[in-house]
């Protein structure tokens, strides 16, 4: 997914992908040996995608780094990132790569359907701790600090074990994850986003995810987009809106000001130089969208971030 497109041939091939695709939700195997299912993938890969489905999941990125949308949230990943996404929330995470580059088991999931928590806290009534944290997770929830670093322990624990030992593996991860401290627990979509998935939406917002997240810090046009999944520009507006929960010109600024945030955390590039770099092409309206968006200047941020 970090494939550059033009607006000639690399484009149509990106339109071509959409012929005969079927797009339905992600549909998880169920795991007759266990109570959850526990996998890992690299990156690229077929299952890394924007995608949805009604089971729970715990994700870790063990290495690499790059863009993530949870529901209408655009945010930045490195290794030992812990998200909590919530049944039916469509989620993604795009790594940086290099030409040719594959991160070997760059992610490990957990995946779990939310009745079987219903059921299990119906004859182990200690279970139930774990309801609130399900009804929270419909935002998605981000976790850092230590309680990723301990949530991380587990989730690789659960892969290297089987029977009780993983079942403890598991009542440790969720423990963690109940009991995070408000400091160490970000939300992420807007509680009103409900999206409108058909069919084909997964294929569609997928590519175009792949073109904005290829050259956002560039040139980024709507019509650019709406050519590559073969639409008109008013019908893509409407289209993406509607499957999204958002605008297309919204996620553009969201991912900008995303990768912003990420370099003044962790460069000294004056603000001017970072503006530029992210793709804002006016000084004074990237300080004004970063105030609105993150609640002060990007001075005030990175001040903020290194105390």
């Amino acid at each position: 997914m970090n494939s550059t497109p033009s607006s000639d041939g690399s484009s149509t091939r990106l339109a071509q992908r959409l012929v005969g695709m079927r797009a339905n939700r992600e549909v998880i195997p169920e795991d007759p040996n266990h109570s959850v299912r526990w996998h890992q993938h690299d990156y690229p890969s077929p299952v890394a995608r924007w995608n949805y489905h009604p089971e729970y999941e715990i994700h870790l990125i063990r290495k690499g780094s790059g863009k993530f949308i949870v529901g209408d949230y655009i945010g930045t990943f490195e290794a030992g990132h812990v998200a909590l996404v919530g049944s039916g929330l469509p989620h993604d995470w795009v790594s940086d790569l290099e030409p040719g580059q594959v991160l070997v088991n760059r992610d490990a999931v957990i995946q779990f359907d939310g009745k079987w928590v219903e059921q299990t806290a119906a004859l182990v009534p200690e279970l139930a701790e774990v309801r609130p944290l399900l009804e929270q997770s419909v935002r998605g929830i981000e976790y850092t600090g230590v309680t990723a670093t301990t949530a991380a322990a587990s989730i690789e624990a659960m892969g290297t074990s089987t029977g009780l030992e993983r079942l403890h593996n598991l009542l440790a991860l969720f423990a963690t994850l109940s009991r995070a401290p408000d400091h160490d627990r970000h939300y992420l979509a807007d509680e009103w986003f409900r999206p409108q998935l058909d069919g084909q939406a997964e294929a569609v917002v997928d590519i175009v995810l792949e073109y904005v997240f290829s050259n956002h810090a560039g040139n980024v046009s709507m019509s650019e987009a709406a050519a590559l999944v073969g639409m008109a520009e008013p019908t893509f507006s409407k289209y993406f809106k509607r499957s999204t929960g958002q605008n297309f010109t919204d996620l553009v600024r969201k991912l900008r000001l995303a990768h912003a945030k990420r370099l003044l955390e962790r460069t000294d590039k004056p603000v001017s130089d970072v503006c530029y770099e992210v793709g804002f092409s006016n000084l004074s309206n990237f300080n004004r969208q970063f105030l609105k968006e993150v609640g002060a200047t990007p001075r005030q941020f990175r001040h903020h971030a290194r105390t």
